[in-house]
């Protein structure tokens, strides 16, 4: 078998390297298996790519210094998943240069992409990067002689050709070499080789070329496309679309024209009108009332978390109290008056806000009122322009009338147009029909065969099947013994400190079950005795909480009474901005409601009567339109009919 190449085993050396995991392989059993799976049985290939493989991890430490810097710096744009070739090539540089030789290291170099090796080996044969930084980081991982004289000093005696050899490539990326002139040999004479001219032979005369026999064309080609009768349906279902819309717009189009609001209109108008003004009424009470049974007690049980959070609640009341009186005694001030003139400004500060109020309502109110009255203006200028629209909406309706008219005839007769040339199309769907028709029968003669011939062989398969399975169950219904004898008082004999029979086991297990039931026991006497100590705890917080509320009930009581003598009186407004507000929202009220009543359009004699004789002339309109579409139906149904006498004749012809 013929040996790889440089860049074959370059190749090989990289892929071994990306398939390896150190926690999961060792290096000889990856390495050995990869050769296996890659089936290379060259002695010389499989040292190589051992040697370069286990070394590669052994100094990983090294190279990864190198990689990593070289991705920080120069390599930002270089894919992190390429990392493995570049170790194994700083490998080759640094420990194998002197086995390999520079002819051999080009030659790996020149395998691969010249712009990244350039790029890579550019960087790390860097004199200033090898003697700083890279040897830095060397020397954190290995000693500063094996780092000097294994590593730096080869590097540095190949120095020139690597140089050499990185001014070449550069060369060649920049396209600065010139291709090599070939030498030519010189042109040696010769003496002529005179030789006797040979008798001409007759020409074999040329076979007569035959043209082949064309293809018939195809009988679709004198068929019209079917794109054809999809494009005819959609423009005859287009036009029927069209008409309906133009009946419906005929019929619908006067609506927009009429000026006159409908009752069922100026009732909903009149209702916004209300909801809007109820809008402004800020001094209306929303409050919903009490529900009934809130005003009676319901009785409940409290839980303990409750008991001992109200326990908690009273006993802070108790303490904040005593400090109260305590710091009473000690000569601290009632706050009593304070009180009360932070109530009196209080009543003060919600007067203004209450007048600020009901200014804000009546101005919205008097707003409103004005949009109202600008409103009715615009009406009364639509209505003037509404009307100089009708007359010319008139013209225009006459005009289109003679239109459709001649429109109507047009279509007519591309109707029955179209009906002759269906009459025509159905003698040749027919014949496709016949053509298909035998086609499928021809083909179900074959399925059936198929079909049989599959059914047989399933059926051979089967029977072998069922001889397996008798064999098998011939061979499990052997019997087998299954018997065991068990000491035991016997160890298993393994030689083990803590050996035991089975009965020893036994009794263990019963000492232990005794021991744990004595714990159980204690543990319940203390869990019996915790819960007796809470309970009594209970009692005592309930105890104080009925006292509370019981001098809870008597206080409110006496506010009650209190309350109950002196009720405060309801908060008067006064204020001659409010005063003003609502004597102008009044006027402009009765001003609305003037132009209302002046606004109320009578119905004259002259306008009724255009009316009806506009909804005479849409109705007969209407009455011609249907009639000539009843006409054209009954053309086509029997166009149709004679189609399909005249098809049920040829079939009984047939048959």
């Amino acid at each position: 078998m013929a040996s790889l190449s440089h860049g074959q085993l370059l190749v090989h050396a990289v892929r071994v390297l990306d398939t390896y995991n150190k926690d999961m392989q060792s290096v000889e059993e990856h390495v050995n298996k990869y050769l296996k799976q890659q089936k290379i049985y060259d002695e010389g290939d499989q040292t190589f790519i051992v040697e370069v493989f286990s070394n590669c991890v052994r100094y990983w430490n090294l190279m990864k210094v190198i990689t990593d810097g070289f991705f920080v710096k120069d390599g930002k744009n270089v894919l992190r998943s390429e990392e493995n070739l570049y170790i194994v090539t700083s490998y080759l540089a640094f420990f194998r240069l002197d086995e390999l030789g520079v002819a051999h290291f080009r030659k790996f170099v020149s395998a691969q992409d010249i712009n990244k090796m350039y790029r890579f080996l550019n960087f790390c044969l860097n004199e200033r990067n090898l003697l700083t930084w890279m040897k830095d980081g060397w020397e954190k991982f290995y000693e500063h002689t094996f780092v000097q004289t294994s590593v730096l000093s080869p590097i540095q005696r190949w120095m020139p050709e690597l140089q050499e050899m990185l001014c070449h490539m550069k060369a060649k990326i920049d396209n600065k070499l010139r291709p090599r002139r070939k030498t030519t040999p010189k042109t040696e004479t010769k003496p002529f080789e005179i030789t006797q001219p040979r008798p001409r032979s007759i020409p074999i005369p040329e076979p007569i070329p035959k043209l082949h026999k064309h293809k018939p064309p195809p009988r679709s080609l004198y068929d019209d496309p079917e794109e054809f009768d999809i494009l005819k349906r959609n423009r005859d279902v287009n036009r029927r679309k069209a008409e309906e819309r133009l009946m419906e717009a005929s019929r619908i189009q006067f609506a927009c024209a009429n000026p006159e609001k409908s009752d069922k209109t100026k009732e909903i108008w009149n209702n916004i009108i209300s909801e809007e003004d109820g809008k402004l009424d800020f001094e209306r009470h929303r409050a919903k009332p009490t529900p009934s049974f809130l005003s009676k007690e319901v009785p409940f049980k409290m839980n303990t978390t409750a008991i001992l959070r109200e326990g908690h609640l009273y006993s802070q009341r108790e303490d904040k109290e005593i400090k109260r009186l305590e710091n009473l005694e000690a000569g601290a001030k009632d706050k009593s008056e304070f009180e009360k003139w932070q109530n009196k400004m209080k009543t003060q500060d919600l007067e203004q806000e209450l007048a600020a109020i009901e200014r804000r309502r009546l101005e919205g109110k008097l707003s409103h009122e004005e949009a109202i009255l600008a409103r009715q203006n615009l009406i009364r200028s639509n209505k003037q322009k509404v009307m100089n629209h009708r007359e010319e909406t008139k013209k225009m309706f006459d005009e289109f009338l003679q239109q459709k008219f001649k429109e109507e005839q047009e279509m007519r007769l591309l109707v029955e147009q179209t009906m002759q040339g269906h009459k025509n199309a159905k003698d040749a769907t027919k014949k496709i029909q016949d053509i298909k028709r035998k086609i499928v029968q021809d083909v179900n003669e074959e399925s059936r065969e198929l079909m049989r011939q599959a059914v047989e062989e399933a059926e051979v398969e089967m029977r072998r099947r069922m001889e397996l399975i008798h064999q098998i169950r011939a061979m499990e219904a052997v019997p087998i013994i299954r018997q065991k004898f068990v000491d035991l008082t016997a160890t298993s004999g393994h030689g083990l400190l803590s050996e035991m029979s089975i009965a020893e086991l036994r009794e263990r297990m019963c000492l232990l079950k005794t021991a744990e039931e004595e714990l159980e026991e204690q543990r319940r006497d203390d869990i019996l005795a915790s819960k007796e100590a809470k309970d009594q705890k209970l009692l005592d917080t309930l105890e104080t909480i009925s006292r509370h509320r019981l001098e809870q009930t008597k206080s409110a009581a006496i506010r009650f009474e209190r309350r109950k003598k002196g009720e405060p009186r309801p908060l008067q407004i006064k204020d001659e901005k409010l005063t003003e507000l609502e004597r102008r929202l009044e006027e402009r009220k009765a001003m609305r409601k003037r132009e209302q009543q002046s606004a109320k359009i009578t119905a004259s004699r002259t306008a009724a009567n255009r009316t009806q004789s506009l909804i005479n002339q849409k109705k007969a309109l209407e009455e011609n339109r249907w009639k000539e579409l009843e006409m054209t139906r009954e053309r086509t149904a029997r166009i149709m009919n004679d189609g399909f006498q005249s098809k049920s004749a040829n079939r009984l012809a047939v048959m």
